[in-house]
């Protein structure tokens, strides 16, 4: 993120300890919400290949030598059943706006797990495939208005000098859910009735009511509150995440800093979607696009790829048992996310970004290569493939999993946050859609299907390329700056100059409150001299 003049605000408890427990603790838990996220997104990928699903929901084949139990899933039905939750996220991404600056971020998470639990009922107690599609839709609903809700909050929320990593914990939860998923999966795929596929649909129920008895004891968004008028709730909210007095002149100095610069996005009157595009000296259509393809190009890296579509790719590519294999894949994913939160702190975003890009994109052409040269009988290649698949999740998940999730929550001015950061989440779930819906018939074979097979990471080869030229044109280095200094940065620096003039702005430690007097006596001195 870019930023601007002479003015560093120190973030919510700069100026507390940082051993200050509390405020991470109650930041962090909200990422409990990525366990919703990640679960959802991968329980359907095992339990599509369930025998039990299949004849409840595929469709009769006499074909019995490539499907034994004469059920199987065409394309179009599969792309149906796997996609249409990402159609659901993003309508719920896009509500996650109004949700957020009616109800509050604290209030529309809790609002958005009885969504989700609508939808995870309909899958459970289901029998037919429109009830199940409805269940899944409404889920996605859930979903997806809690991947607008909780980044933001967090984002909000989150002291300045671990903000990043705690933000990165929501992409860390969502990492658990999918393994998560993947283990339960394992657990009930051999059950020969209904139970097999709705115990790992019903455990939802668990998450959503973790995560919605706990916001209700967590404080609510100081900057949220301070937007609506309530100064004496947001000192208190702010005292709460800080543990610090409510009229301690830090929680005044950091409330001062959150009114200046919520006034001066104010003076451009009342914001609407169109705002998020409008030129400015704020840069409001840069920032806004960098989120809308940031989330995209995470989507094109093809991760999903792996956990929706996973146990049938490691299937077709003659391993044994993928569904051990996807769990492993699903460790990678968890355990190397953790070196992404402590790295986006110490190396910053950008920086992240750009190596993790190469990474991807190097591996993701040496699986294609292996793939179309070996033969489903080659053991050696075999592992070869499976290790580059690894080293593939391991790149994303330490970089591109949580740093877009980190860029979107920061880069954001106050006056349009809710509206720029629900476009942002619905373009990563439109793209998760679209790539959803049309990889069956990509990497198919049959008529109507494409075929690629392991050629299609040729395509998401290329696509981490181009994410990688994004990167280096689009994103600028926020690390350690308070989400007001990012304005700052953005009005006086390029993503590419970004991260001198960053340093600058620690060094000189200036707040927007700082420039503003610092403006207003200089414009009374000219009248002055004037008169």
């Amino acid at each position: 993120m870019a930023g601007g003049p002479a003015a560093t605000g120190e973030g919510i408890g700069a100026s507390a300890p940082k051993n200050k427990f509390a405020g991470i603790a109650m930041t962090a838990f909200a990422a409990f919400g990525g366990i919703l996220f990640g679960y959802d997104t991968g329980t359907i990928s095992g339990i599509i290949v369930m025998d039990d699903w299949l004849r409840t929901y595929g469709v009769r084949t006499d074909n019995l030598v490539d499907h034994p139990i004469g059920y199987y899933l065409p394309s179009s039905r599969e792309s149906l059943v796997v996609s249409i939750l990402s159609a659901g996220t993003f309508f719920g991404a896009l509500l996650g706006a109004p949700a957020a600056d009616i109800l509050g971020r604290r209030v529309g998470i809790m609002a958005s797990c009885l969504v989700f639990c609508l939808g995870v009922a309909l899958q459970t107690g289901g029998s037919t495939l429109p009830t199940f599609v409805v269940g899944r839709v409404f889920a996605g609903l859930g979903v997806g208005l809690v991947s607008t809700l909780i980044p933001m909050y967090q984002s909000e929320c989150s002291p300045k000098w671990i903000r990043g990593a705690v933000v990165s914990g929501y992409q860390w939860a969502i990492t658990i859910g999918l393994l998560l998923a993947a283990v339960v999966n394992n657990a009930t795929k051999n059950r020969q009735d209904h139970s097999a596929w709705r115990i790992s649909i019903a455990i939802q129920f668990i998450w959503a009511f973790i995560l919605c008895t706990g916001m209700a004891y967590l404080p609510e968004s100081p900057r949220w509150l301070v937007k609506k008028g309530k100064d004496k709730q947001a000192a208190k909210a702010l005292a709460r995440l800080t543990s610090l007095d409510p009229t301690d002149p830090e929680v005044e100095t950091e409330l001062s800093d959150i009114r200046a610069a919520l006034e001066e996005e104010e003076k451009l009157g009342e914001s609407g979607y169109l705002d998020c595009f409008r030129p400015s000296h704020n840069k409001i259509t840069l920032r806004t696009l960098s989120g809308i393809f940031i989330q995209a190009w995470q989507q094109l890296t093809g991760i999903n790829f792996i956990f929706y579509y996973g146990t049938n790719f490691f299937k077709n590519a003659g391993i044994s048992d993928p569904f051990l294999i996807t769990i492993a894949t699903n460790i990678v994913n968890v355990f190397m996310t953790i070196p992404g939160m402590w790295g986006v702190e110490r190396f910053g975003r950008r920086t992240l970004l750009l190596y993790g890009a190469a990474l991807m994109c190097v591996c993701e052409y040496l699986i294609a290569i292996i793939g179309v040269t070996i033969s489903v009988e080659d053991q050696a290649g075999q592992k070869a493939l499976i290790a580059l698949v690894c080293i593939y999740i391991a790149g994303f998940a330490s970089t591109w999993g949580p740093i877009a999730w980190v860029v979107t929550g920061e880069i954001f001015p106050l006056n349009i946050r809710a509206k720029a950061m629900s476009l942002s989440v619905a373009s990563n779930w439109l793209w998760n859609f679209g790539i959803g819906y049309a990889t069956p018939y990509l990497v198919n074979d049959g008529p109507g299907n494409a075929g690629l097979g392991s050629k299609v990471f040729f395509i998401w080869g290329s696509t981490c390329l181009g994410s990688y030229i994004f990167t280096y044109f689009c994103i600028p280095e926020t690390k350690g700056l308070s989400l007001e200094q990012v304005d700052l940065l953005y009005q006086n620096s390029t993503p590419l100059t970004s991260a001198r003039y960053r340093e600058e702005l620690i060094a000189q430690d200036l707040h927007v409150s700082d420039i503003k007097h610092h403006e207003e006596r200089h414009d009374e001195k000219e009248a002055t001299e004037k008169v």
